[in-house]
């Protein structure tokens, strides 16, 4: 079952744009720090959030939903992320690492936030969707010998032991930026409507820590 029903530049939405491991595979990786690739200078990201829809909302008849708990219910708890159409998006995953974390959004919804954490399991490929005239994500500019989009695969890992919503993402942005803090510049406000999202391993930590805080 391929997933029809990713968040990009289509979803209507002000926030949106149009892993069953062991404990030693919970541990984050060496490499899980944001650095600055030397020859390119721009920021290497190793953690991401990315998008999906968790209550029905049908196009051209077909239910675009997609929660993390349809993810936990895929075979191996593991399925492919196609459906993004935003090419800021799309160069995000092809950046993204096998054994690389990203937390699961629950976005166009009543509540929108963070409901847990997947790890990264197969690094980009082509998103088959574009080419499937049944598919609501069907491209017809898209060709088979230069296909556009890409998707990659997750696996789910974990539930966030509280689910950390918007409103209060956004109360620690804002005395972030107030104050200076790891969400002061975080892509969720800067970049709100980007379905696929770099984080940087402060914000991810940062975020991470809130499970245990009462709620702000």
């Amino acid at each position: 079952k391929h997933f029809s029903d990713r968040t990009d530049e289509t979803v209507r939405n002000k926030t949106d744009d149009n892993e069953s491991l062991s404990a030693a595979g919970r541990k984050r990786k060496a490499a899980n720090t944001a650095e600055v690739s030397e020859s390119a200078g721009s920021p290497v990201f190793t953690c991401w959030l990315m998008k999906s829809e968790p209550e029905s909302r049908f196009e051209n008849g077909i239910d675009v939903k997609f929660g993390i708990e349809d993810l936990k219910a895929l075979p191996n708890q593991t399925g492919c992320w196609d459906g993004v159409r935003n090419y800021q998006a799309r160069n995000f995953m092809r950046q993204m690492k096998e054994g690389q974390q990203a937390f699961f959004y629950h976005s166009n919804c009543k509540e929108p936030g963070i409901a847990g954490v997947m790890t990264i399991v197969k690094e980009a490929y082509v998103d088959h969707t574009q080419f499937d005239k049944k598919d609501v994500h069907y491209d017809a500019s898209s060709k088979p010998d230069n296909p556009k989009w890409s998707m990659v695969d997750v696996q789910f890992q974990r539930m966030m032991k509280r689910f950390l919503p918007l409103s209060e993402l956004k109360k620690y942005h804002l005395q972030h930026r107030a104050n200076g803090g790891p969400l002061k510049d975080m892509a969720l406000f800067t970049r709100a409507r980007l379905s696929v999202q770099p984080l940087t391993s402060e914000e991810f930590d940062f975020i991470l820590s809130l499970e245990d805080k009462e709620p702000l």
